[in-house]
């Protein structure tokens, strides 16, 4: 081969030639720990780094796959009025509701699925952040309460996963409005003896916080999630303090008493699968004899007890 085919050839068609550039979809950058992930490798894991544990968001539909697998039915919602206030800024709120439903398929920013975790029959309604950042309006208070109606109708325990900026400001009042919406229905469904779950993600925040999601008879929530009414940069600007670090994250919110459980996303399902075991199989529950049978503590225990005044309950 001469020195023209070796060299010459493959200069001038790297001139000639536009070079082939690589796809901008192939890896995915963590937010934490702003490493590279491929991308087909960071879906398989549920949209969690490999490197530092992120969560990072994801759509009610991989929600409910890692839930119920392909095991489930959607609830289908009842449409409701879009655009009560004729809304616009920069852009029609009618166009950017347009463009969102578009970009993700779906109607408005909640979904309800019903499918079984454990041979215990679940109701979960979800939020889908990348859909105007899982603000709450009109039709995601809809959706709540229908999801709570279902609940109730057959007699099934709800769980909720909120992933929100808070209120829908394009609708105004009628945003503010779902927050009491959504707490009647819940308080229905606790009426009727069922369990109401709530599982917390990046984000939770506004009137989302302030209302049907801090109410949860058992609340679990993702590690290092973000949680919170106000911003912390609006709560510092305003007391004019330092925040405490991890201030609004959810192992902020487990030491003071506001979160239950953090739970890895890989262990949801195993986790949910117990406590839907425990809360609806009433065989479990131990009867009085059972309670009776719990050894006492002895005489010489009992006055030592009594002496340092430690009993706050009489034995």
């Amino acid at each position: 081969m001469s020195w023209l085919t070796r060299f010459v050839r493959p200069k001038i068609q790297a001139i000639v030639q536009p070079k082939k550039e690589l796809p901008d979809n192939l890896w995915h950058q963590c937010r934490a720990c702003e490493k590279l992930v491929y991308v087909k490798e960071w879906t398989a894991n549920h949209n969690v780094c490999h490197y530092c544990g992120h969560h990072g968001r994801i759509t009610p539909d991989m929600r409910f796959s890692l839930l119920f697998g392909a095991q489930y039915e959607l609830l289908k919602i009842k449409r409701v009025p879009h655009d009560p206030l004729k809304f616009k800024d920069t852009k029609k709120y009618s166009e950017r509701l347009k463009d969102a439903q578009t970009q993700q398929g779906t109607s408005d920013g909640v979904q309800v699925a019903i499918g079984t975790i454990g041979g215990q029959d679940l109701v979960v309604a979800a939020f889908n952040f990348f859909f105007m950042g899982g603000s709450m309006g009109i039709a995601a208070g809809e959706a709540l309460v229908q999801a709570a109606e279902y609940a109730v109708q057959h007699k099934k325990p709800l769980l909720v996963i909120p992933s929100s900026g808070g209120a829908r400001m394009q609708e105004g009042m009628f945003s503010l409005m779902q927050m009491a919406r959504t707490t009647a229905a819940i308080q229905r469904l606790k009426d009727a003896g069922l369990p109401y779950l709530v599982l917390l993600t990046d984000p939770t925040t506004g009137g989302v916080t302030a209302s049907f999601a801090m109410i949860g008879d058992i609340t679990l929530a993702e590690p290092k999630a973000i949680i919170g009414f106000a911003g912390a940069r609006v709560i510092k600007e305003t007391i004019r303090e330092h925040l405490p670090e991890e201030f609004q994250t959810a192992e902020y919110l487990l030491e003071h008493g506001m979160v239950d459980r953090i739970v890895h996303r890989h262990q949801l399902k195993a986790e949910l699968g117990t406590l839907l075991d425990l809360l609806m199989n009433k065989k479990r529950i131990p009867d009085q004899r059972t309670l009776t049978a719990v050894p006492q503590p002895s005489e010489k225990v009992m006055k030592v007890l009594k002496s340092q005044k430690t009993l706050a309950l009489p034995l």
